[in-house]
Formats: C-alpha cells, sequence, structure tokens
C-alpha cells in the first residue's frame, strides 16, 4: 500500500514546479533579450548601411556635378575654339583669300574675271561644294579654303577635282585648275599638292601669295 501524501510533499512539489517556472520564465526573459538584442543590431547595422549608401551617393552626385561642371567648361571651351576658328576661316577666306584670287591667277596667266564663293552641286550621287570657283570663258580653278590645310585634305580635294564635271556639267568645256588654301598648312603638304599639279595659296603678312615656283605647270582637270 503507497504511503500517504503528506503536506510537505504537497509543498515540496510545490517549490519544484515553481523552480521550473521560475527557470523557464527566467529563460524566455534571456531568449527575449537576446531577440531584442539582436533586433537592435541588425537595425543598427541597418541603419550604418542605409548611412552608408545614402554617403555613397551623396559622393556620386558630387562626382557627377564636378563632371557635369567639367563637361560644360569643356564645351564652353571647345565651342569656343570652333568659333575662333570658324571665323579664322571666315575672315581668311572673306579678307585674303577671295577678293586676291582673280589677280593671283591673271599673274600666272590664267585670265580669270569673276568669283563666287561656297559653289554647290546637288546632284544625286554629285554632291560638292567648292569654297571659291573662279572663272572666264572656258577656265575656271576650284579653290579649297581650310584653316589647316592636312594631307587628307589635298586628297580629299583631289578627288573633288576629278568628279567636278559631273557634278557640275555645265563646265564639261572648261579647262579646271585647283588651287588650295591654308591658314596653316602641315609639313611637307605644300610639296604634295604641288607634285598633284594644285597651286597652293599661303597667307603672308596681311595678304596671300602663291607659293609654286614660276616654272610650276598646273594639272587641268
Amino acid at each position: 500500500m503507497a504511503d500517504p501524501v503528506t503536506l510537505d510533499d504537497i509543498y515540496a512539489l510545490f517549490q519544484t514546479s515553481q523552480a521550473e517556472a521560475d527557470r523557464r520564465f527566467a529563460e524566455a526573459d534571456r531568449r527575449a533579450a537576446e531577440s531584442k538584442a539582436e533586433a537592435d543590431r541588425r537595425a543598427a547595422e541597418s541603419k550604418a548601411e542605409a548611412d552608408r549608401r545614402a554617403a555613397e551617393a551623396d559622393r556620386r552626385a558630387a562626382e557627377a556635378d564636378r563632371s557635369m561642371e567639367e563637361l560644360r567648361r569643356l564645351v564652353d571651351n571647345t565651342t569656343r575654339a570652333v568659333d575662333g576658328l570658324t571665323t579664322r576661316w571666315g575672315q581668311f577666306v572673306e579678307n585674303l583669300v577671295e577678293p586676291s584670287v582673280v589677280r593671283l591667277f591673271r599673274e600666272r596667266g590664267i585670265e580669270v574675271q569673276e568669283t563666287s564663293r561656297r559653289v554647290r552641286s546637288q546632284r544625286p550621287g554629285a554632291e560638292m561644294e567648292i569654297d571659291i570657283l573662279a572663272i572666264n570663258g572656258d577656265v575656271a580653278v576650284a579653290v579649297e579654303v581650310k584653316s589647316r590645310l592636312s594631307h587628307q585634305d589635298v586628297e580629299y580635294f583631289l578627288d573633288c577635282l576629278r568628279r567636278f564635271k559631273q557634278s557640275f556639267p555645265h563646265y564639261a568645256d572648261y579647262q579646271i585648275y585647283g588651287a588650295v588654301a591654308g591658314i596653316e598648312i602641315d609639313e611637307g603638304v605644300d610639296r604634295f599638292a604641288y607634285q598633284r599639279g594644285l597651286f597652293v595659296i599661303k597667307q603672308t603678312g596681311d595678304t596671300v601669295m602663291i607659293a609654286n615656283n614660276s616654272t610650276f605647270q598646273p594639272t587641268a582637270w
């Protein structure tokens, strides 16, 4: 027969249950504290990451602003340079080359009498623009004007001269001569142009001159 349950037994069991309950409450509190600490840590990390990203975004925005400002300065400088070059080219054509063309070529025995600027052909497949065209009854001189004359410019102009009568068929019976003019001329380009039968017009002081020597024989296209 089992021993009867005494009051002490019940009290001991209660104390044991209370201790277990306290332990579990303490464990729950510990876990809750750990969870909160982890949440706080992650929140702090998230804030730090957000702050870092915000700082990085600000840095990149500042760099973009600097780059845009530098680009604006570059564009402004380039625009000024192009405008200056265009102005120099225009002045070179208007003030020096065109007014001198008739005189220069008459001195070389080519009796041109009138000049035109920016002579254009819009014929399909034969589009062309000649900077200055000096003509008389059966002779024309096509002049290509560059602020800086390069080997490539001369090659291009020679191709234009070969196609000139296709672009301007009303000059089919003319003798067509070619001339190149430049404020600046790359090294050796003048000699290359001479050898291809072109007149070379150079700036000298406040006027221009034909640089070819007196024995030069121009090519007629």
